[in-house]
């Protein structure tokens, strides 16, 4: 079994009494260390997807299988545990808490998971040293440029080295030069690691980047 596993999966919403299939039977294998890139258009599903696998919903039916979790029937205590321990989470806003600086964004996950606040320290540090952000430590959210802050975001998901990362349009607010330089210090940093990397988005060229390319149309995954 790969790291992810996704078992005839499911999901409809309900509006009144009619409902929306949004996910119809999907099946999904995803392999460790693998960088694979979802497409589709607005309302294909793509974040739906993303975030069933990180127990951010549950599917209607179907099984899913991640980091030897059964996602799909565990309790929120089990949830919290598994998204603290093996996932790290990249949105397309950075989500940084505006009255901590950088490195404290950074080294607050794992500061909660039980790390020790000198260990995490030095974690945040080296991490954001390695997107390329040592010399902003202690600026605060409103004082970085809008890569820089989702350089820290990317920093502050893989401080508790997380064996999958999941990335929700990861450069949707950035310019062209930032969003080039956010793609390629994200791979990066996950080949580096050899974690795990499942992006959804709309940039054909961060798709191209991907070793793996999916396409999610009328709730149906296809292969590029």
């Amino acid at each position: 079994m790969g790291i992810v596993e996704l078992r005839s999966v499911s999901k409809e919403f309900q509006s009144g009494e009619s409902s929306l299939t949004v996910l119809g039977g999907i099946d999904l294998e995803l392999v460790d260390g693998q960088v694979v890139v979802i497409s589709g258009s607005s309302g294909s599903g793509k974040s739906t997807l993303l975030n069933l696998i990180g127990g951010l919903d549950r599917p209607t039916s179907g099984e899913i299988l991640s980091c030897n979790y059964a996602v799909h029937s565990l309790n929120e205590t089990d949830l919290t545990e598994y998204r603290a321990r093996q996932l790290g989470f990249v949105f397309q806003f950075h989500y940084l808490l505006k009255d901590f600086t950088a490195i404290e964004n950074v080294m607050l996950p794992a500061f909660m998971l039980g790390t020790p606040r000198a260990a995490a320290t030095e974690t945040a540090r080296a991490l954001l040293t390695e997107v390329g952000l040592a010399d902003r430590l202690d600026h605060y959210p409103s004082q970085l440029s809008g890569g820089e802050r989702q350089r820290a975001a990317l920093a502050r998901a893989l401080v508790n080295e997380p064996p999958l990362l999941l990335a929700d349009e990861p450069t949707g607010n950035l310019d062209a030069e930032n969003s080039a330089r956010v793609e390629e210090i994200l791979l990066n940093v996950v080949r580096s690691r050899g974690t795990t990397l499942v992006i959804v988005t709309h940039d054909e060229r961060l798709a191209r980047l991907g070793e793996r390319r999916l396409h999610l149309d009328r709730g149906a995954l296809a292969e590029l």
